[in-house]
């Protein structure tokens, strides 16, 4: 079940994107599940098209999605690639910095993480 919170800081897109990569790490949407239409999302959470198409294009250029003309948009077969790494390696080293920029120690950052992923098993 997907929940977008219109009172958050996050951009309602990004809330959309983050959920649905979210439901497929935690095996909840498989590959081949066909999503909602761009339209049938918008009017489920009373928001703009344009907003759900931000979301699914961004899933699509992960790799995350494809989308067939006339068959809609489907969760895809998972395949890590060597450009999917590098991005991810690039993001986590963002997000690492900053943990450590707040006075986290690595310690303290990898026990996160390792909670964090125990989630997706």
């Amino acid at each position: 079940m997907i929940t977008i919170d219109p009172y958050s800081q996050v951009p309602i897109f990004t809330q959309l994107h983050d959920r649905i990569v979210e439901a497929v790490a935690l095996g909840e949407l498989t590959p081949g599940t066909r999503l909602a239409s761009v339209r049938a999302v918008a009017e489920e959470f009373g928001i703009n098209p344009a907003t759900v198409k931000k979301a699914y294009d961004q899933l699509k250029q992960e790799g995350v999605v494809v989308t067939h003309p006339r068959e809609g948009t489907t969760i895809a077969a998972a395949r890590a690639t060597r450009r999917t790494r590098e991005q991810l390696s690039a993001q986590l080293t963002t997000v690492l910095a900053l943990g450590r920029a707040q006075g986290l120690s690595p310690q303290q950052l990898a026990a996160e993480c390792t909670e964090i992923l125990s989630t997706f098993e």
